[in-house]
């Protein structure tokens, strides 16, 4: 099963980022592709003001990881300049099976260290401001927040 809904701005993206964010759970694990300027950062954002962080949040890329206290940890991961055995190197999987909330850029680089439960979200620039968005969950837990989310927007919930 997967969702798809369109943004016409960063606001529309980052309240998509609240959306999930007022879901998620200790433990979980979000994958976002998308190109440079797609709105990963924006949708962090979101994520992060659902989970009361006071801290401001940007983009990890010379870091590749950033940490902020919330309601729950939030573990911002971009792993576009890490190769393989640096995955190991740096602990990935204590973040990865850890109490916090893992959004991870590039995910396909530690393929085998994701969970089999986890929410993979592609962002698609199409146009100055609006993107498509498309999610996909895995695992029970998450498919059935999904599910949760998407009966609330048909209600108006």
């Amino acid at each position: 099963m997967s969702y798809s809904l369109t943004s016409h701005s960063p606001s529309e993206t980052i309240q998509f980022g609240e959306r999930i964010g007022s879901v998620v759970q200790s433990g979980d694990v979000i994958t976002l592709d998308g190109d440079l300027g797609a709105g990963k950062t924006h949708f962090t954002k979101g994520l992060a003001e659902a989970l009361q962080v006071k801290e401001i949040v940007n983009s990890p890329t010379f870091t590749i990881i950033k940490e902020y206290s919330g309601t729950l940890p939030l573990y911002h991961m971009d792993l576009y300049r890490l190769d393989g055995e640096e995955a190991d190197e740096i602990g990935l999987e204590e973040y990865l099976e850890g109490a916090g909330v893992c959004v991870v850029e590039w995910a396909e680089k530690i393929g085998e260290l994701l969970p089999g439960s986890h929410l993979q979200i592609t962002m698609e620039r199409r146009g100055e401001e609006e993107r498509i968005i498309r999610w996909i969950p895995f695992g029970k837990s998450f498919i059935e927040r999904c599910k949760e989310l998407e009966n609330h927007e048909d209600t108006g919930d």
